[in-house]
């Protein structure tokens, strides 16, 4: 090694020692355990993806997970492929209605969406959910589909260790307020608006 090489191998060193230290106090210092409320909003793609890599994490350890989709169900997705397919301990729930543009029919989605959401508050009472994820709930909130006052106390409530992540444009400020963690994810860039189909395996 060269002496310019060794220099940098010690400077490295300094810098990772120092980034290690730091680390592991923050590690130390979070000494709260309990299930999170996690919210993913913005307008870019990957929400649902994110949580759904959740529900991958949380089955590889045993756990009991959860999903209700609203808005989805007429369009098949991969990821309900595989849940359905592969994955028979996870309890999975569709709105089954579709797009809610696409339907058009307000009181036929609100009714939807509130026997969704009576299958969504059974799990947030039962503690034997590990992880439970509310797919697409903002929409329900923001059309007013549910009642955002009673979402919220449902999601506040629910047992110490239970884990929720909702997902969804335009998460207001009361689902903002009661997550632990919000992850915005912001567009930069789009195929579709290039004109390039939505992708079996990537979009779909």
């Amino acid at each position: 090694m060269s002496d310019e090489q060794d220099k940098q191998q010690k400077i490295h060193q300094k810098k990772m020692v120092a980034l290690k230290k730091s680390i592991d106090a923050s590690v130390a210092a979070a000494d709260v355990d309990r299930g999170v409320g996690i919210l993913l909003t913005g307008n870019g793609k990957g929400k649902s993806t994110s949580a759904f890599g959740m529900v991958i994490r949380a089955l590889g350890y045993g756990y009991k997970v959860g999903v209700i989709q609203f808005l989805k169900g007429e369009q098949l997705s991969g990821e309900e492929i595989y849940i359905r397919e592969k994955c028979p301990s996870v309890d999975f729930h569709q709105m089954s209605t579709g797009f809610t543009w696409d339907s058009q029919d307000r009181k036929g989605d609100m009714a939807a969406a509130k026997k969704s959401w009576l299958i969504a508050e059974a799990m947030l009472k039962d503690p034997s959910y590990h992880l439970i994820v509310l797919d697409e709930l903002t929409y329900m909130l923001s059309f007013k589909y549910l009642d955002e006052n009673s979402v919220i106390k449902a999601l506040q409530e629910r047992p110490k260790n239970q884990s929720v992540v909702v997902t969804g444009r335009a998460g207001g400020s009361k689902l903002k307020k009661w997550a632990d963690t919000v992850s915005e994810i912001k567009e930069i860039k789009h195929a579709y608006n290039e004109g390039i189909m939505a992708r079996k395996g990537v979009d779909l």
